[in-house]
């Protein structure tokens, strides 16, 4: 084993890592749970403080394989060390804000940069500092951690904002930030000197910065802002950028503006890699069959995984009624699942292979999302949906720890940072469609049941009328007024949810078969006992990053 695997300081180097990762991760869905207490606070309305969580995963979208491609010229370390500044900043003036975009400029730009930064680098510092069968056990520790901050974010979120405040899930980040920069300085081994420094592709940079932004707000906007027709004023601090009354929405010409930009990137992309000028990306890569069946099996799975964990949040909070802490209490033993599925995964490889456990997970986890499916209804129990989130979490923990793995596993050294950003961007593309179609067929049928449910209901004219009126304009918004028809029409709204989010589930465990289907497309890849695997071959885990509209926020106690 080499030196840097026998450095004693090489764990330490660990626990700093995927502490970072936990901030970064958390950033994505702890701040949901509290925009009701933020517009009170801040006496602004839900339209403008959503864009502090959009905002945030807009520009971490856009920047990642920027932020790869920095850590491959400029050294993981230093980048690494880059963006925990920038997001320590960013975190210092959010939890000093008292305006809108105060909170916008420090949450969602500034810490969104420093996010795209640190999250590719921490590849290559634990492929770089570990060895052998200790690098499976770091980037399992590191996956496990990552994936289970997903299930963990609304708890905290909601703990911090109903027992201390709000802006202590920025003051977290104010104290891990420098911390994980000291330890870094004191810990971590310096970044190799290149032998000739290239630069970087500063036009290839624009084009896929601009082209990623407006297709990542284009898959996640949709449903918010209308697919054709306009249906909602777009708004930015109080400027009407897109106003409704227009022919049409501005989705389809951001969608276009994607395709035109990201194409240039790809042509621009090609002729730099055929001159051998430093290109930003080498579509080349993609010849390794690993790398480009993995991206696809990755961006499929998170379009699943994504849109489970924006049923799950809906339904508990409108057909169970739970608060926001007790809606994240159930979500607990998901991300234990989590935590032990990477953990098993990671020591199954020896005996199914890489590319065996990513199956095996992906086929667990569809198993666990039809039981969940099955499970739903308004009498539902967390004992009774709990083996469900035991084969669910299991299977994330199982697929996600070991698909980095095969997605990197051919890619050259000096391009692996680069490929982690291409990873993680290829997930935050697949969570937008995931949750945009899961989740509107979650509205469309909770729609069309609640219509049939009032119609059958033995309810006095007038309060039936009234109510499929609200429920055909709201949907899951509805919300029956006071009297004596109130606790039928309760009734109704939660049975409507509980028969909507059965075919969701059902669609999103459709989603990952086809996402196992894929993966047979992967070679395989299986590391013979004993074997110290290649040092380009990096075993762990990209954090499936929720799409800021995951947790359902009910703004009606606002």
């Amino acid at each position: 084993m080499g030196a840097e695997a026998d450095d004693p300081r090489r764990w330490f180097t660990l626990a700093i890592v995927i502490t970072a990762v936990l901030i970064v991760v958390l950033d994505n869905t702890v701040l949901n749970v509290a925009i009701p207490t933020i517009l009170r606070d801040f006496h602004t309305t839900l339209p403008s403080l959503q864009w502090v969580v959009t905002g945030y995963a807009l520009t971490f979208a856009t920047l990642l394989i920027i932020g790869g491609r920095l850590a491959d010229l400029y050294g993981a370390r230093r980048t690494f060390m880059v963006g925990a500044a920038l997001f320590g900043a960013g975190s210092l003036l959010a939890s000093l804000s008292t305006s809108v975009p105060v909170l916008i400029l420090g949450e969602a730009l500034i810490e969104g940069i420093g996010a795209s930064l640190m999250l590719p680098a921490t590849l290559g510092i634990l492929s770089r500092t570990f060895r052998g069968r200790e690098r499976a056990a770091a980037f399992a520790a590191w996956g496990a951690v990552a994936g289970a901050a997903v299930a963990f974010g609304p708890i905290l979120g909601g703990y911090l904002t109903t027992y201390h405040s709000w802006r202590w899930a920025f003051r977290i980040n104010v104290i891990v930030t420098p911390l994980a920069i000291l330890g870094a300085l004191v810990f971590m081994g310096r970044d190799a000197r290149a032998e000739r420094r290239e630069r970087l592709d500063v036009p290839g940079a624009l084009l896929v910065a601009a082209g990623m932004f407006c297709l990542v707000f284009g898959l996640s906007e949709g449903g918010t802002y209308g697919w054709s027709s306009p249906i909602k004023t777009l708004v930015v601090l109080h400027h009407h950028v897109w106003p409704a009354s227009r022919p049409v929405s501005l989705i389809p010409l951001a969608f276009v503006a994607a395709a035109v930009l990201l194409s240039a990137f790809y042509v621009l992309e090609r002729r730099k890699e055929r001159e051998d000028r430093s290109p930003l990306f080498e579509f080349g890569q993609l010849r390794h069959r690993g790398f480009r069946y993995g991206l696809l099996t990755a961006m499929v799975l998170a379009m699943g995984q994504l849109g489970v964990l924006f049923v799950l949040p809906v339904f508990l909070q409108d057909g169970k009624h739970l608060s926001a802490v007790d809606n994240g209490l159930w979500m607990v033993p998901l991300g234990a699942f989590i935590v032990v599925g990477a953990q098993v995964g990671g020591r199954l490889t020896r005996r199914l292979g890489v590319t065996g456990v990513v199956r095996a997970g992906l086929v667990i986890d569809s198993v666990g999302l039809v039981y969940i499916a099955l499970s739903v209804s308004p009498h539902i129990t967390l004992l009774s949906v709990l083996p469900g989130f035991a084969l669910f979490g299991l299977g994330v923990g199982f697929a996600t720890s070991q698909l980095t793995n095969v997605i990197l596993f051919d890619i050259d050294p000096d391009k692996s940072g680069a490929a982690s950003g291409a990873n993680a961007t290829v997930r935050q593309v697949g969570s937008a469609p995931g949750v945009a179609v899961i989740g509107s067929i979650l509205s469309t049928q909770t729609i069309h049941h609640g219509i049939a449910r009032v119609q059958a209901a033995a309810l006095p004219a007038a309060d039936k009328a009234r109510a499929l009126s609200q429920i055909r304009a709201r949907g899951l918004n509805f919300t029956a007024a006071p009297g004596r028809s109130a606790a039928v029409l309760g009734r109704t709204l939660e049975g409507a949810v509980a028969a909507a989010a059965r075919p969701a589930l059902v669609l999103a465990a459709a989603i990952v078969v086809a996402g196992t289907a894929l993966s047979m497309l992967i070679p395989t890849i299986a590391i013979p006992e004993g074997a110290v695997p290649p040092d380009e071959a990096v075993e762990g885990l990209e954090p499936v990053d929720p799409d800021p509209t995951v947790t359902v926020v009910d703004v009606r106690s606002a």
